[in-house]
């Protein structure tokens, strides 16, 4: 098979490395990922204007194609490529707006009373604001309406102090968007649950805890991800098999109620989920793999992924999709101040450090596989995998001393300290 991916991140390394197992990669790229390169047939420069992927999709004779960025699917890329009979493993723009517009997203779970919404509100102009914390108390996350890269969220209580501080963001973002969304704060632990679906049947995959904050012990602004876990039993410690089920359950009706509302979704889904005291609560959903947490589950896939696209494209995806049993810890390294004032740098990596207990991939750098350069985002994903979470962890940490340069990483991920503080909690 020729198959398309669009995306050049640590994602989509993972994606890419998947696909090179059995079948042929030409991809379109955002920055000269050099494992990417490496791996591909053939390659072009992203661009907004999709005519010229659909050229590049029919020179090259695509049998399938998959995005990965959640911005690329907010644009008609997909439909351009369907309508002209290239088969894709992902959402339509109309289907991806469960992720690119949180308000939709809203008014769907209300449209089909679908448990775990969240009590929220969409407001548009500066009076509407200050009437609404006139008139209600509490703590609430300030959200975009639209896409914000992990990083427009800010919740009173954490990144927030006080009224007039809420006030203040949730008008700037009314100025830029035209509206915000207020949702009332929740507490619990958080968690990721992906799947693949061909619109009607969902195939899952394994849990996985996303940490955005910068610094160790969860402190400091929200980022796109410094890492994640999962476990050998494909749930987590401090998650209940219950809880999980709820929200499996929950992710289906979502699935269910888009093709019910006329606009299926084909291809990766994930719900961020909150574990509260009165029951799971969705933080958001969103419209491709999640990045970290994609990278842990490709990791561990056994089954053919291109096959698994042509199911989702057919609408024959099988529930029997396999994952190796074991536990990951995957901890991205980044250039110095990133989250805050990121400055370039270079990162050296010695050669011959995967194996079956640990992988580099690739994200926001060019150069050499030895010898990268950082942009402003994440660099580099590694990614320890073991028969316990403090294993896997410990993988990674054994393996910083191949890798020099100037960088920053968060070392307390997936440590025996953090597990034991949340199964404690």
């Amino acid at each position: 098979m020729n198959v398309l991916l669009v995306g050049s991140g640590g994602r989509e390394d993972a994606i890419a490395r998947k696909i090179r197992e059995t079948d042929t990669l030409y991809s379109v790229v955002t920055n000269d990922n050099p494992s990417i390169l490496s791996l591909s047939r053939d390659i072009m420069e992203y661009t907004r204007d999709s005519y010229k992927i659909v050229d590049f999709a029919k020179k090259n004779k695509i049998d399938i194609a998959f995005i990965g960025p959640d911005g690329v699917l907010e644009t008609d890329l997909v439909d351009m490529l369907l309508e002209n009979h290239i088969p894709v493993a992902s959402p339509t723009q109309k289907a991806a707006m469960i992720e690119t517009s949180k308000e939709y997203m809203r008014s769907l779970m209300k449209k089909y009373r679908i448990k775990g919404d969240i009590e929220n509100t969409v407001v548009r102009n500066r009076e509407d604001l200050e009437k609404f914390f006139r008139d209600n108390d509490g703590e609430y996350a300030i959200k975009p309406i639209g896409l914000t890269g992990g990083k427009g969220v800010k919740v009173m209580g954490l990144q927030i102090n006080g009224v007039a501080e809420a006030i203040a963001y949730a008008s700037e973002i009314i100025e830029r968007d035209g509206r915000v969304l207020l949702e009332k704060r929740e507490t619990g632990e958080e968690f990721s649950i992906q799947a693949f679906t061909d619109g009607t049947h969902i195939a899952f995959m394994p849990v996985v805890q996303d940490y955005k904050r910068l610094y160790e012990d969860d402190l400091g602004p929200n980022t796109g991800g410094m890492g994640s876990i999962s476990d050998r039993n494909f749930i987590l410690p401090f998650i209940t098999i219950d809880t999980v089920n709820e929200a499996r359950g929950i992710l289906k009706k979502i699935v269910d109620s888009m093709r019910e509302d006329g606009n299926a979704f084909k291809g990766v889904i994930y719900g961020q989920f909150m574990d509260t005291d009165h029951g799971v609560k969705v933080i958001e959903v969103n419209s491709r793999f999640a990045d970290p947490e994609g990278i842990n589950v490709l990791t561990l896939l056994k089954s053919n992924l291109v096959d698994i696209f042509l199911d989702i494209y057919s609408e024959t995806l099988k529930d029997n999709i396999k994952f190796l049993n074991k536990a990951t810890v995957l901890k991205y390294i980044v250039p110095p101040g990133y989250g805050i004032k990121p400055a370039e740098s270079e990162i050296t990596i010695k050669d011959n450090i995967e194996s079956d207990r640990f992988k580099l991939y690739y994200s926001s750098v060019s150069g050499t596989m030895n010898r990268v350069k950082t942009s402003k985002s994440r660099a580099l994903a590694l990614i320890g995998i073991g028969d316990s979470i403090y294993e896997a962890s410990d993988i990674v940490e054994e393996k910083l001393q191949y890798i020099s340069g100037d960088y920053y990483i968060r070392h307390d991920i997936g440590t025996e300290q953090m597990l034991k503080r949340k199964i404690k909690g």
